[in-house]
């Protein structure tokens, strides 16, 4: 019975839920179906990677890429993609889902990825000329020639140098982009490359060049850097006197004071001075301060210029010519001294040969170490050759002595000069210039003529054939000197600062008959104040600060040679000019038939002061590159657009690392201190 009863209650529901999804699904059943299958995709995606310099292209449509690209393609169609090298490149072949060289064909039904390699067959060289000035660059191996033709290609891997030339009336400013610097641009080609080489028009019009007497690098300048640490200017590198580097920091750091043997005076005899023997017991002079402004003159002539590197053998040995002891500044002083030739009546103080060893500092020549340090510098500058003034002086107006290392007229059979000078090149291609001496303490009065100018002032350009006949007064002989010195007219030099007719090469003689060259002292009843000397250079630069003429001007500031005063730095080794080996020595001179490195013009002197004054020069800025001072005739031949005058010039470098032309930082001059004058002078004693 209740099986009956469960069963009619069942049916019930079952009929009663069916009445409800009808009502529900507007009175139709909606039978249940099972769950459906996905549908095939309708396209796939293609993904194009490219390596190289190349495009992709595809057909149908859709692929048109250099680096990469994505695209769709309906599901089955055939998709044909084809690389394209541009120029200098070419197709190397297909990776991924492709390969060969050949089209790449994909029936597509899946996505796909492709990679394109291409490789270049050359690659291309861009030069660009940004700067205000003429000039060219050429290449090797050839293809750029610019202008007219800037732009070359050239096989992966070449190796090209650009050689940039200026203009007339045009310098080389320096590389940019894939070179620098100012020599030659060398590119490795593994990529297009793009270089820009700037020439600008030269920014100054006035070279003037001015060379005091018979001073050296130690002597003036060995204590720069302590003068650095006592007046707050930042440390460089500077290779002084060693006593004054730092101890540590940037090198050279703090060495010892240097030494020299003097005679042995318990062995006065023997070679190779013969009346000055160094040996073991040979007393050491030891560099010192010195507190007299006059010295006796050292001897600087060619032999003892050799004995100063080496009083045994120097001048044979080649080994110790690169490195010598520098052991015989002092014992030839005393030799020299001891042997009293000719000056002073045959009489010498110092007969132990200190004063070599002796120094200056700032507080001595206070004008010189501000305007070495506000303005350009070298440490590695040098006369041009190891013998006194006279071959000096040819060199740094002709580049060469032709074989003379003694004065013209040391021998009656002395002819003249007959190389070109620079004045010579300058007259033919019409370019003002002047020489300008002191006629103080001269014969000389207004009205001046050459005749007496050339006779009583060191006028170097009448030691030449062509500079003698073509000196003439006012044209190219002009006077200098300050208020009073040429009565009541200012000189010459002055007059044309004032009025803005300064030639445009300009040498400034040194006033020797007035004795403010700095020279060291011939005689002792006539002393040479170093300070008096620097006080007059002070005011000529001065003036020339104060002038017009200042804004396009370089002032080359300098020494003829050392003087037989110690630096511990060496001669260097030196293009000679014309081949011509010394032609005046006697049998008693050192090099005399011998064969030994530094018995030719193949090594400068020694290293001399150097200061260079512009509204161009880099402040505080020291050269470290070996030069020397014809360098100043590279400077002037390269401005004003004349030939080398020899090989020992056209071997300098330009100089333009002393300036900055793009950014002048002394448009306006700076205020230096005045040159002190109260120093003691005398000469019977050391220090």
């Amino acid at each position: 019975m209740k099986h009956y009863y469960f069963v009619a209650r069942l049916a019930v529901f079952v009929i009663f839920s069916l009445l409800l999804l009808s009502s529900y699904g507007g009175g139709t059943l909606v039978p249940v179906s099972s769950p459906q299958r996905p549908s095939p995709p309708s396209s796939y995606v293609l993904t194009v990677s490219n390596s190289g310099n190349g495009t992709v292209s595809s057909s149908p449509s859709g692929i048109n890429c250099g680096s990469g690209c994505i695209a769709n393609f309906p599901q089955g169609t055939t998709a044909t993609l084809t690389a394209i090298p541009i120029t200098n490149s070419k197709f190397v072949g297909w990776s991924g889902a492709c390969s060969g060289t050949g089209p790449c064909v994909l029936n597509g039904n899946t996505n796909a990825a492709v990679t394109a390699t291409f490789s270049a067959t050359a690659y291309t060289l861009n030069v660009t000329l940004p700067g205000n000035g003429t000039g060219s660059v050429s290449s090797i191996p050839a293809g750029i020639a610019c202008p007219p033709t800037c732009s070359a290609s050239y096989s992966p891997g070449s190796q090209v140098s650009l050689t940039a030339t200026p203009g007339a009336n045009a310098y080389f400013a320096g590389w940019g982009g894939d070179c620098s610097g100012m020599g030659t641009c060398n590119v490795t080609l593994n990529a297009n490359e793009s270089v820009s080489s700037t020439i600008n028009v030269w920014p100054f019009n006035h070279v003037i060049f001015m060379a005091q007497e018979n001073r050296s690098l130690d002597h003036y300048f060995g204590a720069m850097r302590a003068y650095w640490a006592a007046n707050g200017y930042p440390d460089q590198s500077f290779d002084g006197l060693p006593q004054f580097n730092p101890q540590q920091g940037i090198p050279p750091l703090y060495g010892p004071p240097p030494s020299n043997p003097t005679c042995d005076t318990n062995n006065p005899g023997g070679p190779p001075f013969p009346n000055c023997t160094i040996d073991a017991n040979s007393p050491l002079i030891t560099s010192f301060h010195l507190i007299t402004q006059c010295i006796e003159n050292p001897y600087p002539w060619w032999d003892p210029s050799h004995y100063n590197l080496d009083w045994a053998n120097a001048y044979i040995d080649p080994v110790i010519a690169a490195r010598p002891p520098m052991n015989g500044f002092v014992a030839e002083d005393a030799h020299f001294s001891l042997e009293s030739v000719g000056e002073d009546n045959g009489h010498y103080f110092d007969t132990i040969g200190m004063r070599p060893m002796g120094y200056y500092d700032w507080t001595d020549l206070n004008y010189y170490y501000f305007m070495a340090t506000n303005f350009a510098t070298s440490d590695r500058w040098f006369s041009p050759t190891m013998t006194l003034t006279g071959p000096n002086r040819h060199y740094l107006i002709a580049g060469t002595s032709q074989g003379y290392v003694f004065p013209v007229g040391h021998s009656s059979l002395d002819p003249e000069l007959t190389a070109q000078t620079i004045y010579q090149e300058l007259q033919a291609a019409g370019i003002s210039w002047k020489i300008y001496v002191n006629p103080q303490y001269t014969p000389c009065t207004p009205p001046y003529t050459t005749s007496c100018l050339v006779t009583y002032d060191d006028v170097y350009l009448k030691d030449f054939v062509w500079g003698y006949a073509n000196l003439s007064y006012p044209q190219n002989l002009g006077t200098m000197g300050p208020a009073g010195t040429c009565g009541s007219s200012p000189c010459d030099f002055e007059n044309d600062l004032a009025n803005g007719t300064l030639p445009q090469v300009v040498q400034l003689e040194p006033a020797s008959p007035a004795s403010l060259d700095e020279h060291g002292s011939d005689k002792d009843q006539y002393p040479v104040d170093i300070q008096e000397g620097a006080n007059y250079v002070s005011g000529v630069m001065n003036s020339v600060m104060q002038s017009s003429s200042w804004k396009d001007s370089v002032f080359i500031f300098t020494y003829d040679e050392m003087g037989g005063l110690y630096d511990h730095i060496p001669p260097q080794p030196a293009v000679s000019p014309d081949g011509i080996a010394p032609q005046d020595l006697s049998p008693g001179d050192i090099c005399y038939n011998q064969p030994g490195p530094t018995c030719d013009f193949t090594w400068t002197g020694y290293r001399l002061p150097l200061i260079v004054v512009s509204p161009f020069a880099k402040k505080n800025y020291v050269s470290h590159t070996v030069m020397d001072t014809t360098a100043i005739l590279k400077l002037i031949e390269t401005r004003f657009n004349v030939p080398a005058l020899t090989a020992r010039d056209a071997a300098q470098p330009v100089m333009t690392e002393f300036f900055d032309f793009n950014n002048p930082p002394w448009i306006t001059p700076p205020t230096p201190p005045v040159q002190s004058v109260s120093g003691p002078c005398y000469i019977n004693q050391l220090p």
